[in-house]
């Protein structure tokens, strides 16, 4: 049985990071807060791409 993990809002302030301007996340420290691993997370959010909104994921380049 997985371990229900409790979060305060200030405890995301460490893993919001600015890049570009824009707040963002990376996948890997939101695949650690659902407790799954990354690559399943991604799974997820391409399997249900409408459930998003259109910026929700976007990845990063060299440029």
């Amino acid at each position: 049985m997985k371990q229900k993990l409790t979060l305060n809002v200030a405890d995301l302030g460490p893993l919001i990071r600015i890049i570009r301007g824009s707040r963002v996340m990376l996948d890997s420290d939101l695949a650690v807060l659902y407790g799954v691993e990354t690559k399943v997370l991604k799974r997820a959010v391409k399997r249900n791409v409408e459930r998003f909104p259109d910026d929700f994921m976007f990845p990063l380049t060299a440029e």
